[in-house]
C-alpha cells in the first residue's frame, strides 16, 4: 500500500489540493484490494464502533470506525498518505496565517493527538444501500484536526451501484456556496479539506469553509474507505 501511495504524482496532487480544493488520483487501489476492504465489513472484531446514520440525522447508511490496532493495510495507507500530506498541510497553514505546524511522521502527530486527549482511531468503512446518502458535514473530533483527509471508492459505479456521487461544498464570505460532484471509479482516491482551505483573494489568501457528503444512492450498494489522520476524543 505504501508503494502505491509513494508512486503517485504528488507535485500535481499538491497543486490540485491547494489551488482547486481537492485532488483525485485514479486506480490507487486494485480491484482485489477493494474487495478485501469490503470484506472487512462483516468482521466485527476490526471495529470499535458502528454508527447508524439515520439515528443521528447524518443521512442514511452505516459507518464503522476501525479499532486499534488498525488492519495493516489501513495503517499503511494512513502513514503513507500522511508523509506526503504533512508538507501540504503546513503550506495551507502558512497561507491561512496560522502558526500550527505538523510533524513529518504520523506517529509523532498521533502522539500530539493523544496528549490532547484524542486517543480513538478514526479511519472508517462506510456502506450505503439503495436510498442511502450522507449529509454535508465535517469530520471533527476534538481540538486537533489535520487539515486533509482521503476517501477511497471500493465499489464500481454503474455495476455495484448508481447515484452516490461524492460532493464538496465551499462557502466564502459574501459569496454564494459553490458545490462540486467529484467523479470516482473503483479504486480511485480523493483528498479534500476537513474544515477549511486557503483561497487566493485580491489581498492575499482568504478562508473558505468546506463540507463534504454523498448524494443519494439510487440502486445497489456503495462502499468507501475513509482515512482521517487526527484521532477522536
Amino acid at each position: 500500500m505504501s508503494d502505491a501511495i509513494d508512486r503517485l504524482d504528488w507535485p500535481a496532487l499538491g497543486v490540485d489540493l491547494l489551488e482547486r480544493g481537492h485532488a483525485r488520483a485514479e486506480d490507487v487501489l486494485p480491484p482485489d484490494a477493494c474487495a478485501a476492504f469490503r470484506g472487512y465489513w462483516e468482521r466485527d472484531e476490526l471495529f470499535r464502533r458502528r454508527i447508524v446514520m439515520e439515528r443521528h440525522g447524518y443521512g442514511e447508511g452505516v459507518y464503522a470506525y476501525f479499532a486499534d490496532p488498525l488492519p495493516e493495510a489501513v495503517q499503511a495507507l494512513r502513514e503513507g498518505l500522511y508523509r506526503h500530506l504533512a508538507p501540504l498541510a503546513n503550506a495551507a497553514m502558512t497561507r491561512l496565517g496560522r502558526a500550527v505546524r505538523y510533524p513529518a511522521d504520523h506517529a509523532a502527530y498521533r502522539a500530539e493527538c493523544h496528549a490532547a486527549g484524542q486517543t480513538k482511531p478514526t479511519p472508517l468503512l462506510l456502506r450505503y444501500a439503495e436510498g442511502g446518502y450522507n449529509r454535508l458535514h465535517r469530520d471533527l473530533y476534538g481540538e486537533l484536526a489535520f487539515p486533509f483527509q482521503a476517501v477511497f471508492l471500493l465499489s464500481e459505479p454503474g455495476v455495484d451501484y448508481t447515484g452516490g456521487e461524492f460532493l464538496l461544498v465551499e462557502n466564502r464570505i459574501r459569496m454564494q456556496a459553490r458545490g462540486e460532484a467529484v467523479p470516482l471509479e473503483l479504486g480511485d482516491m480523493v483528498i479534500f479539506p476537513v474544515r477549511d482551505r486557503p483561497v487566493a483573494g485580491k489581498r492575499g489568501y482568504v478562508r473558505a469553509e468546506m463540507r463534504h457528503g454523498v448524494s443519494r444512492v439510487r440502486s445497489g450498494e456503495r462502499f468507501t474507505l475513509g482515512i482521517i489522520f487526527h484521532d477522536a476524543a
